[in-house]
């Protein structure tokens, strides 16, 4: 698809994920909020909004 938009994220449990959209997003988020349910307690990460000039951006685990 020859022009599209690369979200990738990196860290925790969506590293390697790679979302591609049509077009850039007006607004794209800030953070990314993942929450995890499983048997036990539900586990929350949080991914911060960082550019990538070549392909669009990333959203990269935030480091607590």
């Amino acid at each position: 698809m020859p022009g599209s938009y690369l979200v990738r994220y990196v860290g925790g449990p969506l590293d390697g994920r790679v979302d591609t959209l049509d077009a850039s997003p007006e607004n794209p988020k800030s953070t990314v909020t993942h929450v995890h349910l499983h048997g036990g307690p539900k586990i929350v990460h949080h991914y911060d909004l960082h550019y990538a000039v070549e392909y669009g951006c990333e959203y990269r685990l935030r480091e607590h």
